[in-house]
């Protein structure tokens, strides 16, 4: 079986921590095993190798996370990257391409689809080991994980199987249903409905043969050069609700999608994360602040305050996730930024004539490097905070420690290589009115 990890998502729900520069994925904010804090996609990767599934897996990204997501996955997984984000459905089938030209799976081979950035227990995962003998045993061209609503939710598309007879740990599903009102979801859940987890497992050939029936081709650079033209398909809409025989496999331990501040506060260990304290008649509040200033709430319950470079978010738990219907400064304007190297975080701009002027402070994990390029701008000046490493202008490497400074001319070849961890301030001008990306990822 291969495993195929989607990372998508537009990080609009868990704004202003999450955004297009950071996706939610990527937020070091639940309880680790050993003590300290994991992001979901480290989660997610100890879990998978913990189910034996790593040798499997491939993850799908968009290509200008895929630096930032072998960061994150410590450089054990193959990363496939994406020119467009176009849906569930688009990223799966690059995917299965991928793996049908490079002969890393046959037509028979299972094929696993799932995000990267979901919140189960051990046994959830266990489960993906079972869909290679139920599509045999089913005769199925589609099996899908459910598991039982906790709550008749408007988050969750649902799963209607039928009634569960013999000994078989699968059921045949009647109908599927994306994201009914509350009134809905309660009537589904009394008919014995299950959350759809998004994860899909089907036989390669499969995939294969729907392509052919689209008119597309079964072979990556093909498939790649088509995707600006591609609409948005998402998965349950393209393949899940038009299959003719599928079957649902039901979990019954924990799952989660962790894409609002009710449910993510609810898997916190505790109330306030960085800088700020709780007072008063504040029950079931969170304080999840990113800001070196303190936040402080005061006799305020039932509320998630979180604050960071790009903003600060104060609202009742839920209705926090109306923040997504909310128009968000465009990312080359982000003020918090993940890269490979590092992140940053964009202290001031300020801009008079034409001229933009941009000062951000850099933070370099020990060992990485900014690589060498030109120049983008009229030119930037940098000074070092703390640690040491050395700077690369224009071919020439020279020592840099704590207190050092160096000047960069539009066009000048430069990099940057940390041997320990290093802080470093940037002072970018820039006479376009139209400033470039902070930096990519």
């Amino acid at each position: 079986m291969h495993t195929i990890l989607l990372c998508g998502g537009s990080g609009q729900r868990l704004w202003p921590l999450s955004g297009p520069v950071r996706s939610k994925m990527f937020l070091k904010l639940l309880p680790a095993p050993g003590g300290g804090t994991e992001s979901m996609i480290e989660r997610v990767c100890r879990q998978l190798e913990n189910s034996s599934l790593s040798p499997s897996a491939l993850f799908v990204a968009h290509e200008d996370q895929t630096s930032l997501v072998r960061r994150y996955t410590g450089n054990r997984y193959e990363v496939l990257g994406e020119p467009h984000k176009r849906g569930t459905f688009t990223a799966a089938a690059l995917a299965a391409v991928y793996l049908y030209a490079s002969r890393k799976a046959k037509p028979e081979d299972t094929i696993c689809v799932a995000p990267a950035d979901m919140y189960a227990d051990d046994g959830f995962f266990q489960c993906f080991h079972q869909f290679t003998d139920i599509l045999s045993a089913s005769q199925a061209e589609l099996v899908l994980l459910g598991t039982r609503p906790a709550h008749p939710s408007d988050q969750y598309g649902y799963i209607l199987p039928e009634k569960p007879g013999g000994n078989t740990a699968y059921s045949p599903v009647l109908s599927f249903e994306e994201k009914p009102d509350s009134s809905k979801a309660g009537e589904l859940i009394r008919s014995g409905a299950l959350w759809n987890c998004g994860v899909f497992a089907f036989r390669l050939g499969f995939m294969l043969s729907h392509l052919e029936q689209m008119g597309l081709p079964a072979e990556p650079a093909a498939f790649t050069a088509l995707y600006p033209g591609f609409p948005v398909r998402s998965f349950d809409k393209e393949i899940a609700e038009r299959t003719r025989k599928a079957a649902v496999l039901r979990h019954e331990g924990e799952w989660r999608d962790l894409g609002s501040w009710d449910t993510l506060t609810a898997r916190l260990q505790q109330t306030v994360t960085g800088p700020g304290g709780i007072w008063g008649n504040s029950g079931n509040t969170h304080i999840v602040n990113d800001l070196k200033l303190p936040m402080i709430v005061i006799g305020v319950p039932d509320i998630v305050a979180v604050g960071s470079p790009d903003g600060i978010l104060i609202a009742g738990k839920q209705e926090a996730n109306a923040i997504k219907d909310i128009v968000h400064p465009p990312s080359a304007e982000a003020g918090y930024g993940e890269t490979a190297w590092g992140h940053y975080m964009v202290l001031d701009r300020t801009g008079n004539e034409g001229e933009v002027v941009l000062t951000v402070k850099l933070f370099l994990l020990p060992g990485h490097e900014m690589p060498e390029m030109p120049c983008l701008h009229s030119g930037k000046h940098w000074v070092i905070l703390s640690g040491h490493g050395e700077v690369v202008l224009n071919g020439l490497a020279q020592a840099a420690r704590s207190g050092d400074s160096f000047t960069v001319n539009g066009g000048d070849l430069h990099g940057i290589r940390a041997f320990a961890a290093m802080e470093l301030l940037e002072i970018r001008r820039d006479d376009r009115t139209e400033e470039v990306a902070v930096y990519s990822s």
